[in-house]
């Protein structure tokens, strides 16, 4: 009599076709999904550029001829040429030390980065104003030393870093963790400095994501209200960004200017959306090279 043979019980095999949508289920989503983005996406914007353009091309050229326009427009790019740099330097600082160094308070440090997304940016305007107003913390040693912060251009400044910190650190930080360290470990055995392993291994590795996370940063720094307007105090032609003078044309009626100058900020976003785009194409298109 022979022995029983084993009997191999095989993993039930997944139906593929219960898991691809049929074609009208497909067909549902996709145009469920271009309805919701005409509606809440592309009606806006064509109503911003519409009623910017009501008029003519004559008074809207010149909404930017004015000269609390002009000064807004060029605080909007002062405060995001000294933000983005700076949080460009703190987010890779960040990063490298989050992912490729083991501390007491790495958790904590994390903590701090998510912040601004968890903090309405109303309260962190409130609280650089607690700290250095007039009333504030430090509102009486900066008047003795005849400093202002809060409704001048520091504090537009620095609500903007608030706000717009953890962008850069929170597009590296997962990479570089699934990158892991061995390459920078194998480039010092090799002799290499911190520095010449920074420039030479990591930075290529993660200039996609950094270059997303950069144009992130200044789209957000552009367009930040919140914080900026608890902190600016809406002095015309001198603490008003663009976004703040958008509001200020608008309460005060004057439609074309404000739409005018709203489609500025519309045409910035489109062109961050463009550069996205290309930065994403390309990141594909490497990480595709390297695969084959």
């Amino acid at each position: 009599m022979s022995a029983a043979l084993p009997i191999s019980i095989a993993a039930p095999r997944p139906n593929t076709a219960t898991i691809e949508a049929s074609p009208w289920v497909r067909r549902l989503l996709i145009a469920a999904a271009l309805a919701f983005l005409a509606l809440f996406l592309l009606l806006p914007l064509v109503a911003v550029f519409t009623e910017a353009l009501r008029k003519g091309a004559g008074p809207f050229f010149a909404a930017f001829e004015e000269p609390d326009a002009l000064a807004a427009v060029r605080l909007t790019f002062i405060a995001a040429a000294i933000a983005v740099p700076l949080n460009l330097v703190f987010g890779v600082a960040a990063a490298w030390a989050i992912t490729k160094f083991s501390f007491r308070g790495k958790s904590f440090l994390i903590t701090l980065i998510d912040l601004p997304f968890a903090v309405s940016p109303v309260i962190s305007g409130l609280v650089y104003v607690l700290l250095f107003g007039l009333q504030g913390w430090f509102g009486p040693w900066l008047r003795d030393h005849d400093l202002k912060i809060v409704f001048a251009v520091p504090g537009i400044v620095l609500a903007t870093i608030f706000v717009t910190f953890p962008f850069v650190a929170r597009e590296l930080i997962p990479l570089m963790q699934a990158q892991g360290s061995d390459e920078e470990q194998a480039a010092v055995s090799l002799g290499a400095s911190g520095w010449q392993t920074f420039w030479h291994v990591t930075l290529p590795n993660v200039k996609w994501a950094l270059l997303y996370g950069v144009i992130l940063c200044n789209a957000r720094a552009m367009g930040e209200f919140g914080a900026v307007s608890v902190v600016s105090g809406h002095i015309r032609g001198e603490t008003n960004t663009l976004p703040l003078h958008v509001e200020i044309l608008y309460n005060e009626y004057n439609f074309v200017a404000a739409f005018a100058c709203a489609s500025l900020l519309a045409l910035l976003a489109l062109v961050t959306l463009a550069l996205k785009a290309l930065v994403e194409a390309k990141s594909r298109r490497d990480r595709e090279a390297v695969i084959q």
